[in-house]
Formats: C-alpha cells, structure tokens, sequence
C-alpha cells in the first residue's frame, strides 16, 4: 500500500464522501456489479442500497468473534478484492486488517432511518446480531442487526438470505477514489492473492 500525509487523507475522504452522496441520487439500479450473474434483484453496489455511505473507519471487530485459526491470508498481506459491495472496490488492492472464523450472513432490511429497503446487503457476522442463538441460522430466519455498517442499520429488523462459514476478513483500502480502514466485510472468495 502506498504512504499517504494527512491531506492526502482529507482529500480522499472528500472524495469518497462526493462519491458516497452522489450514489444517493442514483435511481437504484446497481452501478457497482453484482456478486454474481442470478442476483438481479440485488441493490446498488451489491445490497449496501444506494448510499455507500459506509465510515472510512470500520472500527473494532465485533466482541466476541474469534481470530481465524488458519487463514488463507494473513493480518498484513497484500491482495486484490474481487468483491463490489461499492463503487471502486472490485479490483481495487487491499490489505487484510483482520481474519475471523464465524458465520457470515447476507441479510435484507428496511433501514431504521426510513430509507429504502436494502437487499442482498454483504456482509454481517453472526455476531453482530442481537441475541441469534447458535450458529449458523436458517435462511429467513428473522434478527435484529447490532452492526452498524451504514446509516440506519443497527436495530433494524433483517431477514437471513444466505449464509458462508468461510474465514471472512477485515480490509485496508486505498484507492483512488476512497481511503477505508477495516471495512466489514470480505468473505475469503471475493479475495485473491495481490499480482
């Protein structure tokens, strides 16, 4: 990853943020890519809605998630991203913050700030939902999400779409476009090794 000074910093951040703001206007339809081809009815930027409004600092992993035991990529490796979840990150080169074992969920919610219903949205792990029970849950199983990725997300109610128990990982990224910091969530098959 390449060095950056605090203006470079703001800067990016402002940009991210004219980014973020300007996929609120946008009519809905996914400008980032889908995860894969039979997800049509997936929202913008793969179930993230139309905002992308996710904090340039994800923060802490959730309390209670355990560190992967043997992850294929390590706190500090190099990798590419394969994922969309937002505009600029399919391709885009990382680095792994962060390695956990857990069950991660692609949940559908209506935010609890009275915006749009969000698809498909990935990525949320097991344990930043509000009392779940055992591991893994049912696809459709309703919870109330604890994350709080995006605006509106922590207490809304959601429905469980899908569900992976494959090592999921933090990421450091830093394009041109957007400077994010632990971003939650990448599962291991949307990484591949940095070129």
């Amino acid at each position: 990853m390449k060095k950056t000074t605090p203006l470079t910093t703001i800067a990016a951040i402002a940009a991210a943020t004219a980014l973020a703001l300007s996929g609120c206007a946008s009519s809905g339809e996914d400008e980032a890519g889908q995860h894969s081809q039979d997800q049509s009815e997936s929202s913008s930027g793969e179930g993230h809605g139309d905002s992308h409004e996710h904090a340039a600092d994800g923060g802490d992993p959730p309390a209670g998630i355990k560190k992967a035991s043997d992850p294929k990529y390590a706190v500090g490796d190099e990798v590419k991203l394969t994922a969309d979840h937002m505009p600029e990150m399919k391709s885009a080169e990382a680095t792994i913050s962060g390695a956990f074992d857990t069950t991660t969920y692609s949940v559908s919610y209506t935010p609890t700030d009275g915006g749009d219903p969000v698809k498909d949205h990935k990525w949320v792990v097991h344990e930043e939902l509000d009392n779940p029970g055992k591991a893994p849950l049912k696809d459709g199983s309703e919870v109330k999400l604890e994350a709080d990725h995006m605006p509106g997300m922590k207490g809304a109610e959601a429905t469980i779409a899908s569900s992976t128990d494959e090592t999921v990982y933090m990421v450091d990224v830093d394009t041109d476009e957007m400077t994010m910091t632990n971003h939650k969530w990448v599962v291991e098959d949307e990484i591949k090794p940095a070129e």
